[in-house]
């Protein structure tokens, strides 16, 4: 499958703080990973040693560690025209340690394997309409969901050490997920619910489960998906509920309590419909899947979100009004709210990802037109709206992508681990 994350790049860093953060073993590992993660081609151990400036006997040690800790692996040499024998490059290894990537949203279940190349190995989805299913009900599905595919990545020689899982609400310390009104789910211990199921091998240093707000973890996948993009960005998940996440100079924007990007309850009409949140004229009140789907006349159809955006998009294409009328006012309405994004944050990239993604021919247009419209530097600085290069996986991806970029960030911990 495709490889979906990019290192963003090592930067030199005072040798004297890095230490006092851990040992110079720790160090040196961690800067020698980073730069093999980073390299667009295999670098030689001598390029490392240059590159690094540790020497060459010093490299050598840490590339032999961390290929017997199955995180570096040597490429084959490419042809070489002088005398002497070609060095042989170092890659990062596809058969060591891999994050997993879960997802619960309303109306369906993902699981997703990725390797430390950032290749997706696995990805699974169950369909399944989870708001009259009790948390516990539906963390359960999830586990077992979760156990497949650690199954599919034991069978492909990988080891899962970390997990990520992406819920569509408002996650607190601890991964409590303190609300999710599309879900019904309000002060949730998810870590609590899932004690008793171990998803992935213990390493120090890393959370076996990380939870986290679904369009954060989707914003971090489209951050490292395929060649480097822009460092800063807007990335709007639509699917029942609408999310955002918020990426700054290449770093995830979460808020002082870790709950920004709740886009899908911005009021676009202060007096308008009431929403599950309690408030009144929110986003996703218009421009959600089921608003969406209502307007162009499928209401109570109960498609899954990609199933329900594939429908809108074959109606789209064939011309059909109704659903062109409802793309329209659901982009009218986006581009209200992401105006008054832009305007804020001053954002030159706004992404368009979840179902949102292969609507995006009939979404971006109105879209633009708001933001061109309502932006106040949008006439010498146009804002870029494009879809998501993830799509509706960008959530499960990214969660995984996370995990597996902190062991590049510290493999010390997955070196330690027993076996």
């Amino acid at each position: 499958m495709t490889a979906v994350w990019q290192c963003q790049g090592v930067t030199s860093t005072s040798t004297a703080g890095a230490v006092r953060q851990g040992s110079l073993r720790e160090l040196n590992l961690a800067v020698v990973l980073r730069r093999i993660a980073a390299a667009d081609r295999p670098p030689s151990r001598a390029e490392l040693a240059a590159a690094t400036g540790l020497t060459r006997a010093t490299v050598s040690a840490v590339v032999d560690d961390l290929i017997a800790g199955r995180l570096v692996a040597e490429a084959d040499p490419a042809p070489r025209s002088g005398a002497g024998r070609p060095a042989r490059g170092l890659v990062l290894a596809a058969d060591g340690p891999a994050g997993l990537g879960l997802e619960i949203n309303v109306d369906y279940l993902a699981a997703c394997v990725v390797d430390l190349t950032g290749t997706v190995r696995h990805h699974l989805v169950r369909r399944a309409d989870l708001r009259p299913v009790s948390p516990a009900d539906a963390l359960a599905r999830l586990a077992a969901l979760a156990a497949e595919a650690r199954a599919a990545a034991v069978r492909d020689g990988l080891t899962l050490a970390g997990a990520a899982l992406a819920v569509p609400g408002l996650v607190g310390e601890g991964g409590r997920v303190r609300l999710a009104p599309n879900l019904g789910w309000r002060d949730v211990d998810v870590p609590a619910l899932l004690a008793d199921r171990p998803l992935v091998e213990p390493v120090a240093g890393i959370p076996p489960l990380l939870v986290e707000n679904e369009a954060n973890l989707a914003a971090l996948g489209e951050l490292h998906a395929g060649p480097p993009g822009p460092a800063s960005f807007l990335h709007v998940s639509g699917e029942i509920g609408i999310g955002a996440g918020i990426v700054l100079d290449g770093a995830l924007y979460r808020g002082a309590r870790g709950w920004s990007g709740e886009i899908g309850h911005i009021p676009v009409d202060p007096r308008g419909r009431p929403c599950r949140c309690g408030g009144q004229g929110c986003l996703e009140r218009y421009a959600g899947q089921e608003a969406i789907l209502a307007a162009a006349g499928l209401a109570g159809a109960d498609l899954p979100a990609d199933t329900a955006a594939a429908r809108l998009a074959d109606l789209a294409g064939a011309g059909d009004p109704a659903t062109l009328a409802a793309l329209a006012d659901a982009g009218t309405a986006l581009g209200v709210a992401v105006a008054g994004v832009v305007n804020l944050l001053d954002l030159d990239t706004v992404v368009l990802g979840g179902g949102y993604a292969p609507l995006a021919p009939w979404l971006r247009p109105p879209v633009v037109a708001e933001v061109s419209r309502r932006v106040l530097t949008a006439a010498w600085s146009p804002v870029t709206v494009r879809p998501a290069a993830l799509g509706a996986q960008s959530a499960a991806v990214g969660g995984a992508a996370s995990m597996v970029r902190r062991i590049v960030d510290q493999p010390v911990g997955w070196l330690a681990r027993p076996g």
